[in-house]
């Protein structure tokens, strides 16, 4: 009998208290605040690296529209000439397809293609998070000339 008595007062006691259970919810309220933040700004660094490889697939296979028809596509042409032959003048003499698809930039928006470029003879670019040129941090734009 005393031994049941005492597995009884055991198993009773054998759990948290509430005091126990609110210093757990404050430790990991603090480990939260501290590490969301950073992954947080590793997502947009993730974006901003996605959009940088992008920028350079999209200016290497405009090289090769360069090297195939002596110049690269119009600014009217735009990228869209990597996909599917232009139909605007100047047509292309050696066209083939470059890519398959054009891609968006990691925030969902066209690249943008400009010829002649500002910064280089053609630019390539994503306007970054907020889809305004210029910015900073996560809204800075990303191009070819980086």
């Amino acid at each position: 009998m005393k031994s049941l008595t005492t597995r009884l007062r055991r198993a009773a006691q054998a759990g948290f208290t509430l005091i126990e259970l609110m210093v757990v919810l404050v430790i990991i309220g603090v480990l939260a605040a501290l590490i969301v933040p950073n992954v947080l700004d590793r997502a947009d660094d993730a974006r901003a690296t996605a959009a940088r490889t992008d920028v350079n697939n999209l200016m290497q296979a405009l090289k090769l529209y360069r090297l195939d028809n002596q110049r690269y596509p119009t600014g009217e042409q735009g990228l869209q000439a990597l996909v599917a032959r232009p139909s605007a003048a100047p047509q292309p003499a050696n066209w083939k397809p470059y890519l398959e698809k054009l891609p968006n930039d990691p925030w969902g928006r066209p690249y943008q293609y400009l010829n002649p470029g500002v910064k280089g003879e053609i630019d390539v670019m994503s306007f970054g998070a907020d889809g305004q040129p210029g910015g900073e941090g996560k809204n800075a734009d990303v191009g070819s000339w980086q």
